[in-house]
Formats: structure tokens, C-alpha cells, sequence
């Protein structure tokens, strides 16, 4: 029983970052698309963008769900914490994400497409905004009581350095909604977006720089743990390998490559959520709640494990195909 409390929390921390992978890389692209129709500069521009979402964007969101499901199972301590230390960016995150689904919806019937048009790029901006700073209370902590409840105020998710976290996210999130528009749009358009993509991987980049240099400065724990060995050279080799992907990345923009920047901005993406994850392990409310205090039962988490497993091939296979039959370029409205 010993051992089953101290492995099932790790596979549990290991699923949730899996979910928490997939929905930022898959959903991310379609906020980053969401982002840029704010700059789209005609209405067929901005039809071509919402049609190359209109058969994916749910499934992606599904992720969020089955996260959150996940986090209140297993770490129900942490699910009631984080969502009270977090109230205002998960409140604009929910927020975002119902106002663009119902602009993707009613604009489609709309003959004045306008202020739908606003509402989901405002929407996505939003959503993307709060994770961001969701983002930045794992680098700044959460401060708790000896039993894990939240002590802190309701504004302590917000610093400078939480906004540039929030920043850099988006500009992610631009980053892999544009190498996207790459592999679904053609001639003047898809020029647009080879465009964009470069300047949000040179933003991204300065970000992610800021980012890692400021980590082990601002907060001891991190520092900490980021000059133990063996791990040193774990977190040295992760930067290195960032900036030879973000070097791929630039080469495949530069030669008009079309799938190779989406599949370098996914690596970008694993490689920072591994050294995300590699922080903050065993943490599960930094700085001071480990997966082991916060874990359900051992019996909750085996039964949790044997449903999940049956439903993670399930949704895998759902997304692959649905990619895979609704794969090709988007020409024109509801053409493909």
C-alpha cells in the first residue's frame, strides 16, 4: 500500500501533464487563429480562418474538460486551491471560451458578421490571456496554510513577471495558429502567415529567454532544484535543444516549408512543457503542496486509471481521424 501511495501520484501528475500537453498544443493553435482574425483584413480572409476551425475546434476544447475532471479525482486538494487562488483568470479563461463558441455559432447565421467576428477574436484573446496567467502563479506560487487552503489574495496572480509569462504565452499560441494557417491556406494568405509566424517565434523566443534566465533568480526553490544533479544537465540540454528547434523553425519559414514549422512549433511546445513539468515536479501547488499530500486515496486513483485508460484511446483515436478526414487546403468559405 506504501508504494501504491507513492507511485499511483506520479502516474497521476505524468496523465494530467499529458492532457495538459495536448490541450495547449491543440487548442492553442486554434486560440492563435482566433487571435489573428483580429487582423484579418477582409471578411473572406476572416472566412477562410473560421472554416479551417469549423470541423476541429470542439473536439480540441474536450482536453480542458477531461483535465479538469482528472485534477479534481486525483488531486482534489489541489483542484479546490488552484481554482480559488485563480478565481479571476479561470473566470476569463471560461469566459473567452463561451463567448467565441457561441460567435463561431451565431455567426454563421448572422448577416451582419461584425461584431461576431470581434467577439471571437476578443474571446480567444481572453481564454488565452487567462491561461497565461494561470500560467504565471506556477512561477510565482501559491501561498497556502499548513492543510493546503488557500491564504493569499484575490489580485496575487498578477505581477510583471506573470503578465510576461501571460505575453509570451500568446505569442505562442500566434506562433502555432499561424504555422497551422500555413498547411490550410494558399497564395496571398498563407504568404501573410509564413510572415507572422516569424516574428511570434522571435517574440516567443525573447519571452521563453526572459523566462528561463529569470526563473532561477526570482524564486530559491526553483534554483534549487535546478542545480541538483543529475538534473543540472537535464535543464541545460533543454534550452540548447529550444534554440536548435527554434533555429529549424526559422530555416523551414525562410524555404516556404509547409508542415515542417507546425511540427518544429510542436516540439517547441513538448520541449517547454518538459522543462515546465521537470520544475515543478513534485509539486502540484508550488511552492509547497507535493502530488503525494494532495492525492485521493489509493483505491480512488486505481479506479480512476482503469476508466481513464479505456477513454484516452478512445479521444485519441476520435482527434487523429477527425484531423485526418478533414485534412487539406481552405480556399474559399466551406471549401476545402
Amino acid at each position: 500500500m506504501e508504494a501504491l501511495q507513492h507511485f499511483l501520484p506520479q502516474v497521476w501528475f505524468a496523465i494530467l501533464g499529458l492532457f495538459l500537453f495536448l490541450y495547449i498544443t491543440l487548442d492553442g493553435f486554434d486560440l492563435g487563429v482566433g487571435i489573428l482574425s483580429l487582423t484579418s483584413s477582409s471578411e473572406e480572409r476572416r472566412s477562410i480562418l473560421m472554416t479551417s476551425l469549423g470541423n476541429v475546434w470542439d473536439a480540441n476544447e474536450t482536453w480542458l474538460v477531461l483535465m479538469g475532471g482528472a485534477l479534481f479525482g486525483a488531486f482534489p486538494l489541489a483542484y479546490a486551491t488552484i481554482l480559488n487562488a485563480l478565481y479571476i483568470p479561470a473566470s476569463a479563461m471560461i469566459f473567452g471560451l463561451i463567448l467565441r463558441a457561441v460567435a463561431f455559432e451565431f455567426r454563421e447565421n448572422s448577416d451582419k458578421k461584425t461584431i461576431w467576428n470581434l467577439a471571437f477574436g476578443v474571446g480567444s484573446f481572453l481564454a488565452a490571456l487567462g491561461q497565461g496567467f494561470a500560467l504565471g502563479s506556477v512561477f510565482e506560487g501559491i501561498a497556502v496554510d499548513g492543510l493546503g487552503h488557500f491564504t493569499g489574495g484575490m489580485w496575487d496572480w498578477l505581477s510583471w513577471r506573470s503578465i510576461i509569462v501571460a505575453l509570451t504565452l500568446i505569442q505562442g499560441y500566434v506562433l502555432i495558429g499561424s504555422t497551422y494557417l500555413i498547411m490550410k491556406t494558399t497564395d496571398e494568405l498563407q504568404a501573410t502567415h509564413y510572415k507572422t509566424a516569424k516574428l511570434a517565434a522571435i517574440t516567443t523566443l525573447v519571452g521563453a529567454v526572459f523566462i528561463t534566465v529569470s526563473t532561477p533568480i526570482f524564486y530559491a526553490q526553483a534554483r534549487d532544484h535546478l542545480f541538483d544533479l543529475p538534473l543540472l544537465y537535464v535543464f541545460g540540454a533543454i534550452p540548447l535543444v529550444g534554440f536548435g528547434l527554434v533555429g529549424l523553425l526559422l530555416r523551414s519559414l525562410s524555404r516556404k516549408q509547409e508542415t515542417a514549422p507546425f511540427v518544429w512549433t510542436i516540439l517547441l511546445f513538448l520541449m517547454s512543457f518538459l522543462g515546465l513539468g521537470l520544475i515543478i515536479f513534485p509539486y502540484v501547488i508550488p511552492p509547497s503542496i507535493t502530488i503525494y499530500q494532495a492525492a485521493a486515496s489509493p483505491s480512488a486513483l486505481t479506479f480512476m486509471i482503469i476508466f481513464i485508460g479505456f477513454l484516452i484511446p478512445i479521444m485519441l483515436f476520435y482527434n487523429i481521424y477527425n484531423y485526418i478526414v478533414f485534412r487539406g487546403k481552405v480556399t474559399s468559405l466551406h471549401e476545402e
